[in-house]
């Protein structure tokens, strides 16, 4: 696996990882909605795009979205990212591109002080869970589950609890 640093653009294999640009964000959509994935208005892509270009990652392949991870820092946690959103396309699936998109969103904000990864996940969502496992392995850290949203507070009958998920301290 050759690895080429170019600015904001990591080159690995045949994918291209980057910042998104606001051109990206209707792809981002198009891939949610053609998921299982929680979708979000397109307009919050583009959002991610423009405004979190930094703490966001895409990766491409020949010029096409292959997945993405959406994330921010949060202002009242200076040392966490928080990841909103992971997506991978179909075509990619079992290839391992959730933890590569992961792996390239800690690298990009080690410099920004973060010490901790973390996001929100289903019960139900085992594929994420063990992502996130994976991750804490990787940065031979823990990773600290905990409830975060009670499944009642959701509208309707369609949303389970949301467990947090916080990775770290990650040293690197």
């Amino acid at each position: 696996m050759e690895t080429k640093h170019n600015g904001t653009t990591v080159t690995m294999d045949s994918l291209t990882f980057e910042k998104p640009r606001v051109e990206d964000g209707a792809d981002m959509w198009e891939l949610v909605k053609n998921s299982t994935l929680d979708l979000n208005s397109s307009y919050k892509y583009i959002m991610m795009c423009e405004f979190f270009a930094e703490t966001c990652v895409v990766a491409k392949e020949k010029g096409e979205l292959a997945g993405f991870v959406t994330a921010f820092i949060p202002p009242e946690k200076q040392d966490t990212v928080f990841v909103w959103q992971v997506g991978v396309d179909p075509s990619q699936r079992g290839k391992g591109l959730a933890t590569r998109l992961i792996n390239e969103l800690v690298n990009r904000v080690a410099d920004k002080n973060v010490k901790y990864l973390e996001a929100t996940v289903t019960p139900s969502n085992e594929a994420s869970q063990a992502l996130f496992h994976k991750t804490a392995r990787t940065f031979n850290t823990s990773c600290e589950v905990s409830e975060c949203f009670a499944e009642e507070l959701f509208p309707g009958d369609e949303h389970e609890a949301e467990l947090t998920f916080c990775i770290g301290p990650i040293h690197q």
